[in-house]
């Protein structure tokens, strides 16, 4: 299944992505380096947007070990969503191993996912927006685009299972 999400990343050395955002004007700290964004239209469930936000920042390198998320707090004022919410996207994360909350400091990632090769990423970047422009060229709108790659990534991975000789469906979590 492909989730659709999207996220803004900060620049790592920077500083704050948005000072605006800042609950407290005397604490100032450093502001995380993803910011969450949701899709109400995806289908998605809330809590999984946020989950696969962070994946897809661990795999692409724009979290590493070290980096803190959003405080809780935080992501409840920018989204106006649940305090539940965000804390059972954290405690999802924190299941898999990926993050670690610390008492009084904030949630930091712990771990990563295998990510993409720098030189790799750039040059796939650089193809999946040439082919982008020729599905807006063609009049594909973004539902188009989007069901058409996720059409396109299922049958992808039935027919690679089928030619491995694997028996699973060819769906993965950490698939974006």
């Amino acid at each position: 299944m492909l989730y659709t999400c999207t996220m803004a990343i900060g620049q790592r050395d920077s500083g704050p992505i948005d000072s605006s955002t800042s609950s407290l004007g005397a604490e100032h700290k450093p502001a995380s380096p993803i910011d969450f964004r949701l899709d109400p239209a995806s289908g998605v469930p809330t809590f999984l947007q946020l989950v696969h936000q962070v994946e897809h920042a661990l795999r692409l390198g724009y979290l590493k070990p070290g980096d803190q998320l959003p405080k809780v707090r935080d992501v409840v004022a920018s989204l106006a969503i649940n305090p539940n919410t965000v804390s059972k996207a954290y405690r999802e994360l924190e299941n898999k191993g990926l993050i670690v909350g610390r008492p009084g400091q904030g949630t930091f990632i712990l771990a990563t996912l295998n990510p993409v090769v720098l030189p790799e990423l750039t040059a796939l970047r650089r193809s999946l927006h040439g082919w982008l422009a020729k599905a807006d060229t063609a009049g594909l709108d973004e539902s188009g685009i989007v069901a058409l790659f996720a059409s396109e990534l299922r049958n992808f991975y039935e027919r690679h299972n089928r030619s491995s000789g694997s028996t699973t469906s060819g769906e993965s979590e950490d698939v974006a």
